[in-house]
């Protein structure tokens, strides 16, 4: 934001921008182009292809600055440009992000015929530490499902009551991200088969497993919740039949939204967000035994990288378990020392736990 034209007592208020002015038109058509691409031949949801396209602009600017557009950009510019984030006091974690955005960018541009050298080669990306997505323990999420399960067991339970322990049992059994929750339809459940067909990043489909608890919320939310929801929605005369396919509805029949699913989870629990009930299903599953390739299918990683910020937790079970049973590893010495006798010495020692 620009503020050039304010008075000085008001411009203080407001927080330093990190680039001054606007992206110059000439980049305005191969942002186009981009975005484009991005939607159609990547398949890339609308509110993805904006985050990539917000960190071009912002070093489209930076380029503006030192008199240059992003066709002509050089790897000078890639690490001045890194250097001004940190400057500026961007995490090594964001600026990791956008050093991505712009690799990404310019192997378009090079496949594309359009430049003839990557000027994101050899820049080295900034470290970060590999941070483990923050989680709950098994007591707060059993709390609060228990919580849900007893207002939606209630006699007279509303609608709503039944739809919100549906989506906090689906968010937790299938670690499903809140965008996937709120583009669900109906026809995606097959319930008979304990499963639900979700449709992730990029629209890549994947079959998520159900649990016995998240399989009878979702039946009597379908039973009891959402005809009635349903109603208020057929009765509405803007409706429309996309939106009365989708599966959990709102109070006035529309689609929810994902700020709205944030805050039903933020009231069920002020610790808890729905990214954070996504992150405990992968958790107490390695914590359980499961391995990180099944956890990479059931969250819909792309890649197994982003899944291995979990090693630590299968590296934890697997100390534990050659500690239980590996014969060098559980054989301590007694607590008690034994009264020496006068027989004849066996040549043994007790064992001593290995290091």
């Amino acid at each position: 934001m620009w503020f050039g034209n304010l008075p000085a007592a008001r411009r203080s208020r407001h927080a330093q921008p990190i680039i001054d002015g606007v992206s110059s038109s000439a980049n305005l058509p191969l942002l186009k182009d981009y975005q484009i691409y991005l939607r159609v031949e990547k398949g890339l949801r609308p509110l993805t292809c904006e985050a990539y396209l917000c960190d071009l602009r912002t070093f489209a600017e930076f380029l503006e600055n030192r008199h240059g557009v992003l066709l002509s950009a050089a790897q000078d510019d890639v690490s001045a440009f890194l250097e001004h984030l940190c400057a500026h006091g961007i995490d090594s974690r964001s600026s990791a992000r956008k050093l991505s955005c712009l690799r990404g960018f310019y192997k378009w541009l090079l496949l594309d015929r359009r430049i003839h050298h990557d000027p994101t080669i050899n820049i080295e990306s900034p470290k970060s530490w590999k941070v483990l997505p923050k989680s709950l323990a098994e007591p707060e999420v059993n709390e609060m499902l228990e919580r849900a399960a007893l207002a939606a067991s209630h006699p007279q339970a509303r609608a709503t009551a039944l739809r919100d322990h549906a989506i906090l049992e689906l968010l937790y059994a299938g670690g499903l991200r809140v965008s996937e929750i709120v583009s669900l339809s109906e026809s995606d459940l097959s319930l008979d088969s304990g499963r639900v067909l979700v449709r992730g990043k990029g629209d890549k489909e994947r079959i998520v497993p159900l649990g016995r608890a998240a399989i009878d919320a979702l039946e009597k939310y379908l039973r009891e919740g959402r005809p009635h929801l349903a109603r208020i929605h057929s009765s509405r005369r803007t409706a429309r039949p996309a939106d009365s396919a989708r599966l959990f509805l709102s109070l006035r029949g529309m689609p929810l939204t994902r700020g709205w699913v944030w805050s039903m989870v933020k009231l069920a629990d002020p610790a808890a967000s729905p990214h954070m009930l996504r992150h405990s299903c992968a958790t107490h599953m390695v914590e359980h035994g499961a391995d990180l390739r099944s956890v990479q299918v059931l969250l819909g990683h792309a890649d197994i990288s982003t899944t291995q910020v979990y090693t630590h937790l299968a590296l934890s079970r697997l100390k534990a378990v050659h500690r239980m049973h590996h014969p060098r590893a559980t054989r301590l010495a007694p607590a008690v020392a034994p009264e020496p006798d006068t027989h004849e010495s066996t040549g043994t020692e007790p064992f001593k736990e290995s290091a």
